[in-house]
């Protein structure tokens, strides 16, 4: 009878876990929708907040805009990963998934250039940053608290599913941008249909928003009492060096990342000569394989064990960048332009599959949730967000291929970030009761 007993509160706890990943990813999901649909509509949107040059002018000046919006992170980093320690992990979830909503909604009710002026481009920059702050908090609040409530052993498939409503966020974001690229003229796409993204992403959020109400909470009073609960003072004194190993390989994951996946639509139409409908509908292709990969390669991580995919993510990577990006530029075939920007991502897919997990292993939990979440911020901004903008100020000024070694140099201190970072079977926070060896 015991035993019976023992098994259905087993069944009840992996239940409960199961619909806690399910709730805190959902929320993630709309976040990274709304902060990626200005990704996706900015070749729409940009003569109508920038109206004077040509394409790349727009292009640029609406990337520095979104890169900005990426500097808002590390602050709002600090900010919700001190909310996470100290007051509890939900709350700070809440709040987060409230304030993307709020920014979204804003974008898509806000006049344009030719109704008020340069009050419409400010107004965009202070939006975005509102949606920088949150996104800042959203990163290392879930990947923390998916990392504390993944099941024993199979921490690296369940913590996956972060990247999967990650990468999910882009994909929605790229469908309903295609589905409404099919049913309108481009002059009604440029004069209004851009705002349709927005106004669904802040309709989701509502739903978002319910299921991360009902969520338990992971944080014990005790971490959230404890003298050094969210003290970036105990951060620096006692947890460097594995901060400044999360910043190591946060840059060079973060800037591959987004150049295969945000700006890469933009390479395609800019660099590669597609149809930008052409470009969308093989970036949609992509994403959905990209996001499927997650849970394998989480699965792997353990077996395998986290420090070897990130050696085998920072060793590939280095290695295949530039070829890739090269045979990118030269494609005929929408075929071919998926296959190699999936090869890239499969490299890729090492890193983002475990990503969070890695990095919570890594800090006790009193100052967990600000550890991944600052780190991850600051190197996000600097190289993730950076990434379009840096891009095409290279190929502006004639120098497009000098950025496939930019990106190469910065995987190749991911790797060295990989090869020092400790093995978390033998010194990791989550290891033991509160966690699989691996």
């Amino acid at each position: 009878m015991s035993t019976m007993t023992l098994t259905a509160e087993e069944h009840a706890d992996r239940r409960r876990r199961v619909w806690a990943i399910f709730s805190s990813s959902s929320g993630n999901l709309v976040e990274w929708y709304d902060f990626y649909a200005y990704a996706f509509t900015a070749l729409y949107f940009a003569p109508a907040f920038f109206p004077k040059g040509d394409q790349t002018t727009q292009l640029l000046q609406t990337a520095a805009v979104f890169a900005i919006g990426f500097l808002m992170r590390p602050i709002g980093g600090y900010i919700f990963g001190f909310i996470a320690d100290k007051y509890g992990r939900k709350t700070s979830m809440v709040i987060s998934v409230l304030m993307m909503c709020g920014g979204s909604l804003a974008i898509a009710l806000l006049p344009t250039f030719e109704t008020i002026g340069i009050a419409a481009p400010a107004l965009l920059l202070l939006f975005r940053m509102l949606q920088g702050l949150s996104v800042g908090g959203e990163y290392g609040t879930s990947a923390t608290y998916m990392s504390e409530v993944a099941l024993p052993g199979k921490r690296g498939f369940f913590a996956s599913f972060q990247y999967v409503t990650l990468i999910g966020g882009q994909l929605l974001a790229s469908l309903v941008v295609l589905i409404v690229q099919l049913s309108m003229t481009d002059a009604e796409l440029r004069a209004w249909g851009w705002r349709i993204p927005f106004f669904i992403g802040a309709l989701c959020a509502v739903v978002a928003l319910y299921l991360r109400v009902s969520l338990h909470e992971t944080s014990s009073a005790d971490s959230r009492a404890h003298k050094e609960a969210g003290s970036l003072k105990a951060i620096f004194t006692n947890h460097l060096k594995p901060f400044l190993l999360v910043l190591g390989y946060t840059a060079g994951g973060s800037l591959i990342f987004y150049t295969f996946t945000t700006y890469m639509q933009k390479y395609l139409v800019n660099s590669a000569h597609m149809h930008d409908r052409t470009a969308n509908i093989v970036m949609t292709c992509v994403l959905f394989t990209y996001m499927i990969m997650q849970p394998a390669f989480g699965a792997l991580s353990d077996r395998i064990g986290r420090k070897t995919s990130m050696l085998l993510f920072s060793g590939l990577a280095t290695l295949s960048v530039v070829p890739i990006m090269y045979a990118i530029k030269g494609v005929t075939s929408p075929y071919a332009a998926y296959g190699l920007i999936v090869l890239a991502l499969a490299i890729v897919s090492f890193y983002t599959s475990i990503s969070g997990l890695v990095k919570a292993e890594m800090f006790p939990p009193e100052v967990r949730a600000l550890s991944v979440g600052f780190a991850y911020a600051i190197a996000n901004a600097l190289f993730g967000g950076s990434a379009e903008y840096v891009a095409l100020w290279f190929k502006d000024r004639g120098m497009e291929t000098d950025f496939y070694w930019y990106v190469t140099v910065m995987c190749a201190i991911a790797l060295v970030a990989s090869i020092l970072m400790p093995d978390p079977k033998i010194k990791g926070y989550l290891h033991g009761h509160e966690s699989d060896p691996k």
